[in-house]
């Protein structure tokens, strides 16, 4: 499994809400924080988008998609200089599936989905996301917009079935609009996603991923990468914010903490899962990365 794939496998949307938008005439919402990650597509139309926390508003065009992943209240309007009125006003606090309809529509059409995630270790992966992602038309998201489009028909004309493909359309899109931000990163962006577009950080993080029990060492690190080991130890730091080590050692932990919530395995047994042939060395690194031990962990509601 990929690196990016292997992340969000750990994320185990809880729920997916979809549904869509269509707007007319003069209007300005507010919406709250929000507990779970938003992605929409604007269909036609346009409108300002504003973030908390983020200094400048971006327009939003017909066939841009947006991508929200923290918890920050937001702004949609079609003219900034607008009073905001609370959206709960106007739009369901769970979506079901349907259009809602303001001033007749017209001006502003979009669908999308939430994505409530389950794992205390959420925060963790998409940590190194911006407050927004902003996706122009004008990238090569051919697979993104037939996910939209296909979307709209099902909210448009609905048939059997058609609820269970709206949900895993919402999450083609969450996964579609991350590949397009990482293939339009800036090189100045740190973090794990970012470092998957060099092929030498890529190959790296790839082989962490794939056998997380092996016992890695800088240089056999390096060797993936086809690096010296002082270039590839300062390269990685730079591109990821973690040193190799750090970063192998918060993965391990990720996926225990996985096992230890999805799985009926003991904790040596994890342990030695994840490279640590001492159960008492696990359980003071996981303690470190997470905040708790392994078993305080798999018994914590809301994990």
């Amino acid at each position: 499994m990929d690196p990016l794939s292997d992340v969000l496998s750990l994320l185990k949307p809880r729920s997916y809400m979809f549904g869509g938008f269509d707007l007319g005439g003069d209007w300005s919402f507010h919406f709250a924080q929000p507990d779970a990650i938003k992605c929409y597509a604007a269909v036609s139309g346009r409108c300002w988008l504003a973030v908390e926390g983020i200094p400048d508003a971006v327009r939003v065009e017909a066939g841009d998609c947006v991508l929200l992943p923290h918890e920050r209240p937001f702004r949609i309007a079609s003219d900034l200089t607008l009073p905001p009125i609370d959206s709960s006003a106007v739009f369901p606090s769970q979506l079901d599936g349907s259009i809602v309809s303001y001033n007749g529509g017209g001006d502003c059409f979009a669908v999308g989905g939430h994505f409530t995630l389950s794992g205390g270790h959420a925060d963790a992966l998409l940590g190194i996301l911006p407050p927004l992602v902003h996706i122009r038309k004008q990238s090569d998201g051919a697979a993104l917009r037939w996910s939209v489009e296909r979307m709209m028909k099902e909210l448009r004309d609905p048939q059997p079935g058609g609820y269970l493909i709206a949900q895993y359309l919402a999450y083609m899109m969450l996964v579609q609009a991350l590949r397009l931000h990482l293939a339009e990163g800036s090189n100045r962006s740190v973090g794990w996603l970012f470092a998957l577009a060099d092929k030498r950080m890529s190959a790296a993080i790839t082989a962490m991923h794939s056998d997380p029990a092996n016992r890695w060492t800088l240089q056999s690190l390096a060797r993936c990468a086809g690096m010296s080991r002082t270039s590839f130890t300062l390269k990685f730091k730079e591109a990821v914010g973690l040193s190799p080590m750090d970063y192998l050692t918060r993965w391990r932990m990720l996926r225990a903490a996985d096992r230890l919530r999805n799985s009926d395995e003991s904790v040596s047994v994890i342990s030695r899962s994840v490279g640590y042939e001492s159960e008492s060395a696990f359980s003071a690194a996981f303690r470190r990365v997470m905040g708790c031990s392994p078993r305080q962990y798999g018994h914590t509601p809301g994990h």
